[in-house]
């Protein structure tokens, strides 16, 4: 705790932080950083011509009778969070490492699920949701702190008139999709390993269950439909999946072949009676899915790295226009700057989410992946220490080694706030010819014990 704690003072020195206006003071648990501050604001998912928000308009545009709501604050409660969800106390999600807090009593939120008690009790009854969500995240081509999600949900009064209602729906969606070009593989709505919850009537629960597969499967058709890159005339593949989620019985998740592989779009299932119970909405029963804008926006649209939607270059935002998805054409791929930073992990042991964020901190953007390249424990003392590749490429221009080698200043410069014992740099730098410049010695910390690992580093 006070590891992330030190991590979240290195950027934010004050004792408050400000979200959107609003002042939260600080304490043990605050492990919020200033790169993620900086994009709270941004909104990606109201910008009519940016992908997230074309994505968003063309599921909108599918569910016309559902209620469209995109406008909350990020700030919720760890109970909101977890706890009305019933989230297990031990969950890896509560952790610091998996999430950012603001405080004991205030988080951003980690999913669009934690407004779903307080939509379902201002009585709307079939909603979409879009919002920003932050997780702490590894640092790669497909993995970012923030990102979007939609959530989706319906519920049914529990009673004669609610299973003629779920008769009907079921039966029009089923004649939609029985004239459509798709193979759905599916799977029984309930079973043993996947119940019906204690308080619901397993024929309604097998209802619903199957409402909310043949809605899901009519969405990605009218998404996927004619462009999955399958072979002229091949139909769409649709497969469903057993799942777990805390806060859903039976649950599933969906997955769909596109260019030849299955991709999973989303998670989904029968919602909790307890959730329904702590909005106060009685004899009801409904269900509820969750899917990651990026994730099919990316596969969509073909884009590469997941850091261009926060791209505010026109060469980027040009290329889209509102209600049509084409390719994403990229305008270069600049030459990769690798640079190693080898230390000695602290006594209360670093998490790699924390080190990402460290770097996001100090380098922003500019990080396309990090890697952890070798990892060492000292025969007699036995310290750790930890070695990361970090590579730097800006997505818009060519990156100096001069510029990298000062970004990677400011990481390391963040490190040894936290680890006093720091190791060796080293660089990797690729050149525009694709050749790589032998790595060399940028700094040895003076302790004589680090000799070896960084000896052991320079000759990877």
């Amino acid at each position: 705790m006070a590891r992330c704690l030190l991590l979240s003072r290195t950027s934010l020195p004050d004792e408050v932080v400000t979200v959107l206006g609003e002042q939260y003071p600080k304490d043990a648990k605050t492990n919020i950083t200033s790169s993620i501050l900086s994009k709270v604001s941004r909104k990606l998912h109201l910008q009519p011509s940016h992908p997230i928000g074309i994505l968003r308009s063309l599921i909108e545009a599918h569910y016309p009778s559902f209620t469209a709501l995109s406008n909350f604050s990020p700030v919720v409660t760890p109970a909101m969070n977890f706890d009305d969800l019933s989230f297990p106390l031990d969950h890896p999600g509560r952790s610091l490492t998996d999430s950012y807090y603001i405080n004991a009593h205030r988080m951003l939120r980690t999913h669009t699920s934690a407004h779903e008690v307080e939509t379902f009790a201002k009585g709307i009854r079939q909603w979409l949701l879009t919002a920003d969500v932050y997780r702490r995240d590894e640092i790669d081509g497909s993995h970012y702190p923030v990102f979007h999600q939609m959530e989706g949900a319906r519920i049914f009064s529990h009673d004669p008139s609610g299973i003629r209602e779920l008769e009907e729906d079921n039966a029009r969606l089923a004649a939609r999709l029985a004239k459509a070009n798709i193979v759905i593989e599916d799977i029984p709505h309930v079973t043993a390993t996947n119940p019906a919850q204690p308080s619901h009537d397993p024929r309604h629960a097998e209802l619903v269950a199957l409402n909310l597969k043949l809605s899901l499967n009519s969405l990605i058709l009218d998404i996927f439909g004619g462009r999955a890159n399958a072979g002229e005339g091949e139909p769409l593949r649709v497969r469903w999946i057993e799942a777990y989620f805390p806060f859903t019985s039976p649950s599933f998740e969906v997955e769909v072949m596109f260019g030849g592989k299955w991709l999973e779009i989303l998670g989904c299932g029968v919602v909790l009676q307890s959730t329904l119970d702590k909005a106060k909405v009685p004899n009801s029963i409904g269900w509820a899915f969750g899917l990651g804008l990026e994730r099919i926006a990316m596969i969509l649209y073909s884009i590469p790295d997941i850091r261009l939607f926060w791209s505010e270059d026109p060469r980027f935002l040009s290329q889209f226009t509102p209600g049509q998805i084409k390719t994403f054409k990229p305008f270069s791929k600049y030459p990769a700057c690798y640079k190693d930073v080898s230390f000695w992990l602290p006594d209360q042991a670093m998490h790699e989410n924390d080190f990402c964020d460290l770097v996001r901190d100090a380098a922003g953007d500019f990080v396309e992946d990090v890697k952890l390249v070798d990892a060492f424990t000292h025969p007699k003392t036995k310290r750790n220490s930890q070695c990361f590749r970090i590579n730097y490429r800006s997505m818009d221009r060519s990156l100096s080694n001069d510029e990298a080698n000062a970004l990677h200043a400011q990481v390391v410069s963040r490190l040894k706030n936290v680890c006093v014992y720091l190791l060796v740099r080293v660089d990797h730098v690729r050149t525009t010819s694709n050749t790589i410049i032998k790595p060399r010695l940028l700094h040895l910390a003076v302790s004589p014990v680090t000799l070896a690992h960084g000896r052991a580093a320079l000759e990877e």
